[in-house]
This record gives C-alpha cells, structure tokens and sequence, in this order.
C-alpha cells in the first residue's frame, strides 16, 4: 500500500501546487493591466466599463471609427502647374531657394535641419526671424477671428470681435472639456504664427518677396522670370496667351496654383499616422504609447489635448491635433536668432512686428498659434522661436516653467532668474498660468515625472504619417 500512496500523494501535491500557479497566473493575467495603467486608467472605469477598459489597456481603441479623409484624385492642371512652382528655384532672387527649400517634403513640409530660423534673401545668407511651421494640415485651417468660426461672428468684424470679447468669461482649457474652451473668445485661425493671412494664396505670396526669405524683388521680376520657365506654356494654356502681358494678374494665378497644389496633394494631409489607424481600429499602441496617450489627455498630468485636440470631429473628420487657438507660452528667449541680440527686440506675435493690425491690442502680446501635433517627431525646431530641439525639451519646458523656472530660464546680472525673458515686462501678464499644467507655482511637484514625458514623447512619435497605404485608416 506504501509504494503505491507515494505516487498518489505525489500527484494530488503536483496538481495542487500547479492549482495555485494556474490561479495565480490567472490572477496575474486579470490584474496585471490593472496595475500597469493605474491610476491613468481608474478603478471606476474598470467597474463601469470592464469590456471597453480591457481592450484600452491592451492598446486597442474601444470605439473605433470610420475616419472620413479628404478624397485623392489626380492633380488638376492648376494643381500640377503649383507643384512646379513648389520646387522652382529660379524664381527666388538668388536663384537657390524654392518653397520645398524650407518646407521638405523629406521632414513633414517643414524645415529641413535643426537651425532655429532659415537662412535666405539675395545671397542666402539672410536669417530669418521665426521657426518655419510646416504647411501640413493647413486644408481645415479656419480664418482668423475671435471667437469661434461660427455664425454670430461671420456677420462681425475683426474690430466688433475684440470689442465683445473684452471681459468675456474664458473657461480653464483641459482636456475633458475641449467643446466648451472652443467657445472661448479668444483669438484663433489664420496663418503663420500670428494668423495675419487667411488663404494659402495669401500665405504664399509673403515667403516669395520677403526679402529675407526668396526674395523675389517685384511682381515683374517674378513675370519675367515665369515667361522663360519650362512651364510658361502651362500658364498660356491655362489663362490665355495674354497672361504675360499683366504681371500682377500672373503673379496672382501663380500663388493660386501654388494654393490649390497644396489642396489638392495628398502628402500635405494623407492623414495616414498610426494613431489615425488606430482610431479606425486597425492598429495597436504599446504599453508606452498607451501611457503617453493617457498621460497627453490627463488634465492632472499632460493635459496636452487641452490645446492639441485629439479626437475626431463630430462628422468623423481625423483630429488635427490643434484647437487653432493663441497662447504666450512665455518660451524663453533663443539667442541663436541673430535679431535677439538687440536687447530692445521682441517678437510679439499678434501684436507684431510682422502682424500690424493689432499692435495695440497689448493683451494678444506674446500670442502665437497653436501649431497641429502631426508629424511632431519628425521636427527639429519647435516653437515660434525654435528655441528647443527636441520633444523631451519641450516637455520639461512645459513641467518645470512653474515649478523650477530656473532650470528653464537664464540668470540677469544679479542672480535673479529672468522668467518669461522674451517678453517685455509689460507683456508678461499674458502668459498662460491658468490652464493645467501651467498652473502651478515654484516648488510644487511638477506635473509629469520623466517616464511620463518619455511615454508622451512616445505616442507622439504615433503621429507621424506612414508612407505605407497599407496602414492608411478610414478605408
């Protein structure tokens, strides 16, 4: 009986010990996620909705959509016209610069290095005075105004727009209520960073005769150079054989062809990221880039979705990643941009020196627009004043402004840590210390602990556009 219980008892403490770990592992496969995403995903949310927070915590979008992306056709002749124009050097006044020269199509339509401003004018040596922004994304770019583009302020003007916005209530931005912040009256839309054109067309023709940009000398200058080029037939073909004879009406259809080949292509909006390819359902996030995505919508953490809006529209148009709003940011001063070593100089954004209407609106001083996150990780400048080149930089910008400003800022003469030191004294009340998490003071932890911004830096890198049809989303 002895030699045959030993087995027996063998295996009932086998299977008993393999009953545990079975258990265990169970245990470990049930709560495991639980505690991986805890306290970015709360306990409420597993309790209310277990089914939808399971598949978010293993990197699947729960509510996946139908993404309605603009329609591709072939080019239009205009359209084709525009793309010649895009990459024609000859047109700028030293004959080296076309508008591909600072907006690559290699680097997301924007700059091509990691230089703070673009060098050009007559002999390309001309620095600039702002970061190039790229020209993706801009098809959905509404006017400027303040306020938003609705019909009560289509029947306003700029002027009745600033009036009724003065002691307008302004709600914190976060992220958990974008719908009621984009109600806010404050400045939005427009092009550049200070929104001083509306159209693409418009947009063109400043970088083609900014003198320290192409430099393109006149309207007949730029004639004269058209009626030579391989493409003149294309401009007699599609205007007229006259069209020459009215330099200003030539150089008007240019810049519009210009506009409509950034309307038309595809690659200035394929909306082809992984996260597009997630919202449709169709691709996974790591653990990481799920981290980073919950941190990025957290008000008490990122709260980056506040301004950079992440969710599709109503109509299921992909997000762009901005709100199209203004904020002073209070970045501080870049002393790689040559005009910064005038100490009395200072670009205001809306305020000037570029824009002029609203120079003396004092409190849109230090305003710049909120540039659309896509295709971020591919940049090496960021801001208006290219002041940082990476994300992690930005990021710390952002988590210690407040809270350690003298790991952000420089020190004057007397020690004293010269905060928000692109503006000028009278300007600095514009900036931003209400909305999370520039609303913290020195000495408070800081919003986001490295981890955090790495995992945020990592599901920005989800935003960059694949060249690869296969992952495009809303197919």
């Amino acid at each position: 009986m002895f030699r045959h219980d030993r087995p027996s008892r063998r295996l009932r403490r086998t299977l008993g010990v393999a009953a545990v770990f079975a258990l265990l592992a169970g245990a470990y496969a049930i709560f495991e996620p639980v505690v991986a995403f805890y306290p970015l995903i709360p306990l409420a949310a597993w309790l209310h909705h277990p089914a939808d927070t399971w598949r978010l915590a293993h990197g699947e979008n729960p509510h996946p959509i139908r993404l309605m992306r603009p329609p591709v056709a072939p080019l239009s002749a205009m359209a084709r016209l525009g793309r010649d124009l895009f990459y024609d050097r000859t047109l700028s006044g030293s004959g080296r610069m076309s508008c591909a020269s600072c907006h690559s199509p290699q680097h997301a339509f924007g700059p091509p290095g990691n230089a703070a401003v673009m060098l050009g004018g007559p002999d390309g040596q001309s620095p600039g005075y702002r970061a190039v922004p790229s020209l993706m994304y801009l098809e959905r770019q509404p006017p400027f105004s303040v306020g938003p583009d609705n019909a009560v302020n289509e029947t306003l003007t700029l002027r009745q727009k600033i009036v009724r916005s003065v002691g307008a209530p302004r709600l914190t931005k976060t992220a958990g209520d974008t719908a009621g912040t984009a109600h806010n009256l404050v400045p939005q839309g427009g092009l550049f960073w200070d929104g001083r054109v509306n159209t693409l067309q418009q947009q063109a023709d400043g970088p083609l005769f900014n003198t320290f940009e192409m430099d393109a000398g006149s309207p007949q200058q730029v004639a004269a150079r058209l009626a030579v080029s391989p493409y003149a037939g294309d401009f007699r073909r599609l205007f007229g054989p006259g069209i020459f004879d009215n330099p200003n009406f030539l150089v008007s259809e240019a810049l519009f062809a210009l506009a409509r080949y950034q309307i038309e292509d595809p690659s200035f909006h394929p909306y082809r990221s992984r996260y597009d390819a997630w919202l449709a359902g169709k691709a996974r996030l790591d653990d990481a880039e799920l981290r980073g995505y919950l941190l990025f919508n957290d008000p008490a953490k990122g709260d980056c979705a506040a301004c950079h809006v992440d969710r599709p529209t109503p109509d299921g148009l992909p997000p762009l990643f901005t709100d199209h709003q203004y904020e002073a940011l209070g970045v501080p001063r870049n002393p790689a941009i040559p005009a910064n070593r005038n100490p009395h100089y200072y670009d205001l954004g809306l305020c000037g020196p570029f824009r002029k209407d609203l120079a003396r609106q004092h409190r849109y001083c230090g305003l710049f627009l909120t540039p659309t996150l896509r295709n971020v990780a591919t940049r090496h400048t960021f801001f208006h004043n290219g002041v940082y080149h990476t994300l992690m930089q930005v990021l710390a910008f952002y988590n210690f402004r407040d809270t350690d400003p003298e790991r952000i800022y420089p020190r004057d003469a007397q020690g004293r840590v010269e905060k928000f030191n692109d503006l000028p004294a009278a300007d600095r009340g514009n900036v931003d210390t209400v909305d999370p998490p520039l609303n913290r003071h020195a000495g408070e932890h800081p919003a986001l602990t490295r981890r955090d911004m790495q995992d945020i830096v990592a599901f920005l890198g989800t935003l960059t556009d694949q060249p690869d049809a296969k992952t495009s989303a809303g197919e």
